[in-house]
């Protein structure tokens, strides 16, 4: 801040601070290519820690908009391991399922007198949204996945809960969501944005900048207008923020490669720590995921498939075949002339699982330095044979 005249200061309104700033590093971290999303979660998430959030109302109420595997539930899961430490705390409602309105007495519960009637408990109950709370974080994460999918009932169930922050079951509890974080998303527009996009995605060269900001607005446009066409002016003026996601092109999916792939190495070691491996992928090795990875119609969830297909089950046949062991290092290359992945190891007896760092942050870090850059080593190395 600077003194610029007398008395008075100037001050920086764009910063965020404390819990806020840990959690859009956490999601930058995990989520590539959204910024705009990430930016309105952390707002809103910091407006309430200051206690200026409106009463009597969810903390902040979301519809992701755009094509299938650009991220629009990965931030969702991001933003619950963040706040709550695990992925799986988001309350996940799949809207395909109620696409009739007598489904909706699964959310909310049967009247008394109705067949089923505290038998079990509404999926949207008082307790299933504090199942998750901490002792320092007690806020809900709700998401509701493929709205569009849902009948006309389901909507009108969410205005109450947009507007008012509360839900009325079906024996007449009240749920309380004025402390939760509510998502939707929806996969509205995607056809026309996919159709925008289709000649600049994959490996295709940049456009200039001027023609790139042109085509991001008339994405965003196509989906805004989709959403509007779909649903009432009233579900639509409960909203807090309406983000469209943009699909992933060629910079956005390498950093995509290299979370992957440190996710591999993190599951090498916590899920098989009897054989603890490292792993070293090479640069024509992470090219050739790439490509064989990289569908416009798709987006990551189609390079996440190749990694499994070309990678992880590899590896898995080699720990099952015990052709490696405990304390390899296994580097991964592209042969060309065979035009696949070939496996080599080298022995080298790594730290017990107890020595390695604990925390996320430094396990990350050293997984980050031997995946995402390939170290090739000058002792006799043996070719495996995954297959």
């Amino acid at each position: 801040m600077l003194n610029t005249n007398g008395g008075k200061q100037s001050l920086d309104i764009s910063r965020v601070g404390g819990k806020a700033h840990d959690l859009a590093k956490r999601l930058h971290d995990s989520i590539v290519g959204q910024d705009e999303a990430i930016a309105p979660i952390v707002q809103m998430y910091q407006t309430h820690l200051v206690g200026l959030s409106s009463g009597g109302r969810p903390i902040a109420t979301f519809l992701f908009l755009g094509p299938t595997g650009t991220g629009k539930t990965r931030i969702v899961e991001a933003t619950a391991e963040a706040l709550l430490g695990n992925p799986g705390a988001a309350i996940k409602i799949d809207c395909a399922e109620f696409q009739h309105s007598h489904e909706i007495a699964k959310l909310i519960g049967s009247p008394p007198g109705y067949i089923g009637h505290r038998e079990s408990l509404p999926r949207l109950c008082q307790e299933t949204l504090d199942k998750h709370h901490t002792e320092s974080v007690k806020i809900s994460i709700v998401l509701f996945d493929e709205i569009e999918k849902a009948s006309d009932a389901l909507w009108h169930l969410l205005l109450g809960i947009l507007d008012k922050g509360t839900l009325t079951l079906g024996d007449n509890r009240r749920v309380d969501f004025s402390r939760s974080l509510i998502f939707m998303t929806s996969n509205l527009g995607a056809a026309e944005m996919s159709a925008m996009l289709s000649p600049r995605l994959g490996f295709a060269p940049a456009a200039e900048s001027r023609s790139n900001e042109m085509l991001e607005e008339r994405i965003e446009s196509s989906g805004v207008e989709a959403a509007r066409r779909r649903f009432t002016p009233e579900f639509i003026n409960r909203l807090d923020k309406i983000v469209v996601f943009k699909p992933l092109g060629n910079a956005a999916l390498e950093k995509i490669l290299d979370i992957e792939l440190n996710a591999v190495q993190r599951r090498l070691f916590q899920s098989t720590p009897s054989c603890a491996l490292e792993l070293h992928v090479s640069e024509a090795g992470k090219r050739y995921l790439l490509r064989e990875g990289t569908d416009t119609r798709y987006g990551a969830r189609h390079l996440k498939r190749a990694i499994d297909r070309l990678l992880v089950q590899p590896l898995a046949n080699l720990i099952a075949t015990e052709q490696v062991r405990d304390g390899d290092v296994i580097s991964v290359d592209f042969c060309s002339a065979s035009a696949e992945l070939v496996f080599w190891k080298e022995a080298r007896n790594l730290p017990q699982q107890e020595e390695v760092a604990a925390t996320t942050d430094e396990v990350t870090q050293i997984f980050h330095a031997n995946v995402a850059a390939a170290t090739w080593t000058t002792v006799p190395q043996t070719q495996l044979a995954p297959v």
